[in-house]
């Protein structure tokens, strides 16, 4: 049945007529007759709803913005039960119903103040968290030392594997070509002054004393770091943390430690690979471009390096190798459940890692430079 609503205006007081099916496919007609016809009748205006069809929370929307209140309690007791109660609850869901205010802006000053509030914060908490967690992996390993039947060698082993061994060939890589790129550079730098001869020193001062350590530390940041916290973090949305505490077991202990232990074996013995195929990558450009063979080479390194600068680039390596995979882990403890937050964790992780160590790299040099080493 087609519907309409009609005012008819020749009687009085006026008649409302409401008529047909009030549903959806009739929406639009019926808004505009409403909106139309709204304010042409007052208070007094009576309402015929006896010929009104089918009705549903479409018709029975417009019906509550049209009638009102009060129309609705008075002229609604001829409908179905079924209507009526439609009716009245759509109206009170209307009038619970408010747009909501939108806040003031803020001047962009005062954002930009607060966003670095939060950063700091956010930092502020970070490192705390950090602090905590190397406290409990070294509280940790200090207790299983003297615990030799608690040892998991099996784990640290594969972890060795994984972290050093597979890296290896990237290492050496990126290093080899890293050392050529600085040889290049010196010897197009020193050829100016006469004094391409020292391209050897430059090469094998910068990957001694940094570029191998610090490298070597940045690809384990990116590939180690992100590896430990999908791992951890894939395990405690999986709730499987939770099954090892169940079982009277210490994540901390059976997790991270072997991680660590790995990392802090792994990551000197990369760095000595790195240190070599840098220095090699150097050898291979003066060779080529320098005319500075390789015997000369390695007694222009015999007689100019010391050892000292050897083991400077050594040193920094397990205090790295620490921090990146404790924070690797760290992150991994902190996942929530989802893979959104696994992904989110994972990068953070080798954000983290990454400034850490450049951070503590300058920290180092800065030390060693006052110390004269």
């Amino acid at each position: 049945m087609e519907p309409s609503v009609t005012l008819d205006t020749r009687q009085h007081p006026t008649r409302l007529a409401i008529t047909g099916d009030w549903t959806l496919e009739h929406y639009a007609r019926l808004r505009r007759d409403s909106e139309r016809l709204r304010d042409q009748y007052g208070a007094e205006a009576q309402v015929d709803l006896t010929q009104l069809g089918r009705l549903d929370t479409a018709g029975a929307s417009l019906l509550a913005e049209l009638l009102g209140a009060e129309r609705l309690a008075h002229c609604t007791h001829e409908l179905p039960a079924a209507s009526r109660a439609l009716l009245q609850t759509v109206y009170r869901s209307l009038q619970d119903y408010c747009i909501p205010l939108k806040e003031p802006e803020q001047p962009v000053l005062l954002q930009l103040l607060a966003r670095i509030g939060c950063a700091v914060d956010t930092l502020w908490q970070d490192t705390r968290q950090l602090l905590g967690f190397v406290g409990l992996i070294l509280a940790t390993l200090a207790t299983r030392l003297f615990q030799p039947h608690r040892w998991r060698l099996t784990p640290v082993v594969a972890h060795i594997e994984q972290t050093g061994l597979d890296a290896a060939p990237i290492v050496a890589l990126l290093t080899f070509l890293v050392g050529a790129v600085v040889a290049f550079l010196g010897a197009t730098v020193l050829a100016d002054f006469g004094a391409t001869v020292f391209t050897v020193d430059l090469v094998a001062f910068s990957f001694l004393r940094e570029f191998a350590v610090l490298l070597t530390a940045i690809l384990m940041a990116g590939r180690t770091a992100s590896a430990f916290t999908a791992q951890i973090g894939s395990m405690k949305a999986n709730e499987e943390i939770d099954a090892i505490r169940t079982l009277g077991l210490n994540p901390i202990e059976l997790l991270v430690v072997p991680r660590v232990l790995a990392l802090l074996i792994a990551l000197p013995l990369l760095t000595f690979v790195a240190m070599l195929c840098g220095m090699v990558g150097g050898a291979v450009v003066c060779a080529l471009s320098l005319d500075i063979p390789p015997a000369m080479f390695l007694s222009l390194l015999q007689s100019d390096i010391g050892v000292q600068h050897f083991l400077v680039g050594l040193l920094k390596a397990p205090f790295f190798a620490f921090l990146i995979a404790a924070i690797g882990c760290l992150e991994g403890f902190k996942v929530s459940g989802s893979a959104e937050s696994v992904g989110a964790h994972t990068t953070s992780a080798v954000v983290q890692s990454i400034f850490v160590v450049i951070v503590l790299d300058a920290v180092a040099a800065l030390f060693f430079m006052e110390m004269g080493w």
